[in-house]
């Protein structure tokens, strides 16, 4: 009777894993299947796809779209700004913010707590309610459609999330480690240089591959402070590539493969940080 009920026991845990698989891969082909058919498309002829659709089956093969979309339509220029916006964005906002949660999270700093969630608020904030005010600001200050106008407002906005994520990852280091480092006469920012920010690199890394997505793929903030085409970064430009090839779709799409291509080569870059940031700031 015991046998049985363990095979029928396996039985049933065999068809539990067997449905998820099915499940899972189901779900993979329907969130695959949109990009899958804009990297064809991006490699069809426009006389193929007029000819018989967008959907049908390609019948061409051809990467002068790419060629198309970097130069006629001006993606080289865009992924240009975008990288520069980006990645003093990155480098700026992490430093900022592990300065601040080591300080916050090693220290008896005064209203602590208050600081902590006035940054969470500032997140929870929705940021189409600051669309004006932030235009304005940019225009008394001289800066409006300038790229160092997006650099101070994709900082401005991405400081406070990132030091709320690093003040729990910080927090949990054992403060055994940072008293005998005091012994050994260690003042404060060796203490951070050399134990506290290596010993939260997978954070670091975590929050730079996101941070590089956020920043990177932001369109709202980008339209709301630049006006100049020459200076908008690729996910605005897409907007322009749109109405430039209009019924183009295979430059169109040429032009989302390459725009896509960064925040992508990140991800398979830093994958597992991906998920291991998923539980950044999580309670110990």
């Amino acid at each position: 009777m015991t046998a049985l009920r363990s095979s029928a026991a396996l039985r049933r845990r065999r068809a539990a894993t067997a449905g998820f698989h099915l499940g899972a891969g189901a779900l993979s082909v329907l969130w695959l299947l949109p990009i899958a058919l804009v990297v064809v498309t991006s490699l069809r002829s426009f006389d193929d796809i007029s000819a018989h659709g967008l959907g049908s089956w390609p019948r061409s093969f051809t990467l002068g779209n790419f060629q198309q979309a970097w130069s006629d339509g001006g993606q080289q220029r865009a992924l240009i700004n975008s990288l520069i916006v980006t990645v003093p964005c990155v480098l700026v906002t992490l430093a900022l913010a592990a300065m601040a949660a080591f300080a916050l999270s090693r220290y008896e700093v005064p209203f602590r707590r208050s600081l902590l969630l006035l940054m969470l608020g500032g997140n929870l904030l929705p940021p189409q309610i600051l669309l004006i005010p932030v235009s304005k600001m940019s225009e008394l200050m001289g800066v409006y459609d300038t790229l160092p106008a997006l650099i101070g407002v994709q900082i401005g906005f991405g400081v406070g999330f990132y030091v709320f994520v690093l003040y729990g990852f910080m927090r949990a280091i054992p403060a055994e480690i940072q008293q005998a480092a005091v012994v050994d006469g260690a003042g404060p920012w060796q203490i951070f240089w050399r134990i506290i920010l290596p010993l939260s690199r997978p954070a670091l890394a975590a929050l730079s591959a996101l941070s590089f997505t956020w920043i990177f793929n932001d369109l709202l903030w980008a339209i709301t402070v630049l006006r100049s085409d020459t200076k908008m970064p690729i996910t605005a430009a897409l907007i322009g590539l749109q109405g430039q090839f209009v019924s183009m779709w295979n430059v169109i799409a040429a032009g989302s493969v390459i725009a896509a291509a960064p925040t992508v080569a990140v991800f398979l870059r830093f994958q597992r940080h991906f998920v291991a940031g998923l539980n950044l700031g999580a309670v110990k």
